[in-house]
């Protein structure tokens, strides 16, 4: 984990690398509850029968399951103390690259691209990739922001 102990401090990091988070395995009762909670019960996604007959071999995460999993992981990466909070803000790009069997284990690694006043506070562009251990290419690779005050 990366600690920074300003807003000051953190805006001299842009441009850089930050770090990789822990691996987090993607179960499928993590994919059932996120199909649960989003309405979105693709077969894909949850029926592990016709699903291991599929395209993939196996049930796959949502892609937006992969999403939401980025402030957690991002958070393993880099800190900065001296904020009251910080929240989500959007994101510019998303790009579900290449998917997320289930059991799968991935990480995140964080790039600071740009810190700016704005938004109550101060404006945290960062570029996420998260990565699927033993995959060539990332599972998903998105610009996020953040506002922290």
């Amino acid at each position: 984990m990366k600690v920074f102990k300003s807003i000051a401090e953190l805006e001299k990091a842009v441009g850089t690398h930050l770090g990789h988070s822990d691996w987090h395995t993607v179960t499928q009762q993590q994919i059932d509850t996120f199909a649960d909670a989003t309405g979105d019960h693709q077969w894909i996604h949850v029926d592990v029968e016709r699903a291991a007959a599929g395209p993939f071999g196996s049930t796959i995460a949502h892609g937006y399951l992969t999403l939401s999993l980025v402030p957690m992981l991002a958070w393993q990466v880099y800190e900065v103390e001296g904020v009251s909070m910080g929240v989500n803000y959007g994101a510019n790009k998303v790009r579900f690259i290449s998917p997320v069997p289930v059991d799968s284990k991935v990480r995140a690694g964080v790039e600071l691209v740009s810190v700016e006043p704005g938004g109550g506070g101060y404006r945290v562009t960062t570029r996420v990739t998260v990565e699927r251990q033993g995959a060539s290419r990332p599972a998903c690779v998105a610009e996020t922001l953040s506002v922290v005050a």
